[in-house]
């Protein structure tokens, strides 16, 4: 069955993006690009195997760190995906956020990863989305603020202990980031911390990564960042932590899960979302090529998860503005 996919408008991204598939890298000029190709000839094997004049199935993930790693991820997981549903995948890579959650919504990503409130945001957009997949750890997920130690702040224990980030400069990640973003002013505004107390406006970073840069190099002096992409940033000693220290770890949440769309098996065959679903939920960390998917994402499994868990996320984005 052939389905025509409308174009994403460049002003979806300020930036250009690119493929990265199972056949190499593939650049655009701006926005999202599809690979206009051929799927695969091969339908036979357990799986959606689509009609091939479908064309490739798109995946695609948030833009939460450096484009280098996420490649490399995302290439691992084309391949493994493809395996599983004996379809042709590519992998949509992006600059921004809101382009993955567009991409999502007009047809041209199938099924992605999803921060907390962009699989929100999708899911209001494109009724019938599923959050079908999480990691072992995004149950109970935490954001961190910290802080160069050349501001003079300590750690704390306590929610209100962030009314003494007060007067002092401060970054988020991207602006729609679940765990560099919507929690930690969540919880800045429990604790009675408005943005305006800040000694300027908040700076958006873009991704965590590049938060813990900006906060190491006294760019800011307080930076809320991803929990999971700090641990792994400091078992990389890729963070001088003479320059940096945690000011105080977040109450947990829900936040990363696995987003498809309604129409997958329509389009792509019968059996295709649970063909990924079985994949995913068969990594077994104890065999070399499993593991190197579940490291690079940081998890020792991939467990299930349904929309409902995500119910707070709305709520917060909902209070903050965010779900426009």
């Amino acid at each position: 069955m052939t389905r025509p996919r409308p174009a994403i408008p460049s002003a979806t991204s300020s930036a250009a993006a690119f493929l990265t598939s199972r056949r190499g890298l593939f650049t655009g000029a701006s926005g999202l690009v599809l690979l206009a190709a051929c799927g695969t000839d091969d339908t036979s094997t357990a799986g959606g195997g689509g009609d091939a004049s479908t064309g490739p199935l798109p995946i695609s993930a948030i833009p939460d760190q450096d484009p280098e790693a996420l490649n490399r991820l995302y290439g691992l997981v084309a391949d493994r995906f493809a395996d599983a549903t004996g379809l042709e995948v590519t992998y949509t890579s992006v600059t921004e956020y809101p382009a993955v959650v567009r991409g999502f919504e007009v047809g041209d990503i199938f099924v992605s990863w999803m921060g907390g409130l962009t699989g929100v945001q999708a899911a209001q957009r494109v009724e019938g989305a599923t959050a079908f997949a999480q990691r072992d750890i995004d149950a109970t997920f935490t954001s961190l603020f910290i802080a160069t130690r050349a501001s003079g702040l300590a750690p704390f224990d306590d929610i209100d202990g962030l009314t003494g980030l007060a007067g002092h400069t401060f970054t988020f990640g991207s602006d729609t980031s679940t765990s560099g973003r919507l929690m930690p002013q969540d919880f800045m505004e429990q604790a009675g911390l408005s943005l305006d107390d800040l000694s300027g406006e908040p700076g958006f970073s873009g991704s965590h990564d590049a938060t813990i840069e900006a906060v190491a190099a006294g760019s800011f002096e307080v930076g809320a960042v991803n929990s999971q992409v700090w641990d792994a940033t400091v078992d990389a000693g890729e963070v001088d932590l003479s320059d940096v220290v945690v000011l105080f770890r977040t109450p947990e949440f829900f936040d990363y899960h696995w987003l498809a769309r309604p129409d997958l098996d329509e389009v792509y065959g019968a059996g295709t979302l649970d063909a990924i679903k079985k994949l995913l939920f068969g990594l077994d960390a104890s065999e070399p090529d499993d593991a190197a998917i579940l490291d690079l994402f940081g998890a020792t499994s991939f467990v299930p998860t349904e929309n409902a868990n995500y119910d707070a996320i709305r709520d917060v984005a909902d209070r903050l503005g965010l779900l426009a």
